[in-house]
């Protein structure tokens, strides 16, 4: 099992506009892993605290296949000049993937949150 972590801002505290960030965050991931839903045994979602209007795992639910994912959110923590409205993810994934061969996946502002990983 590896672990994969994500993250990917939003604009404005809108329903829609979480869910669809949500579902693209966890899209790239998939993609960009080569894993399916079938392969994750739990996705742990977190916000920050000014992001009030949806759960992230509504709009992951709305991903085929994720209906049988355990989803859990949680609130970010309320760290002083922390990146606002942005949504984290960590997936516990089934993968006989080398660390090495993971990868993270950070998506607009949140890219900012690990520029190691750029390029």
């Amino acid at each position: 099992m590896r672990g994969i972590r994500g993250a990917i801002t939003v604009r404005h505290n809108d329903k829609e506009e979480i869910w669809q960030a949500a579902q693209e965050l966890i899209t790239e991931l998939l993609h960009t892993n080569a894993i399916t839903a079938a392969d994750i045994g739990a996705a742990i979602f977190s916000v920050t605290e000014d992001l009030t209007a949806a759960f992230p795992t509504a709009g992951a639910r709305r991903i085929q296949g994720f209906d049988l994912v355990p989803l859990f959110d949680a609130r970010q923590c309320a760290i002083e000049d922390s990146l606002p409205q942005c949504i984290r993810v960590l997936l516990l994934v089934n993968t006989d993937k080398a660390q090495a061969d993971i990868h993270h996946v950070y998506l607009r502002e949140a890219a900012d949150l690990r520029p190691d990983l750029e390029g």
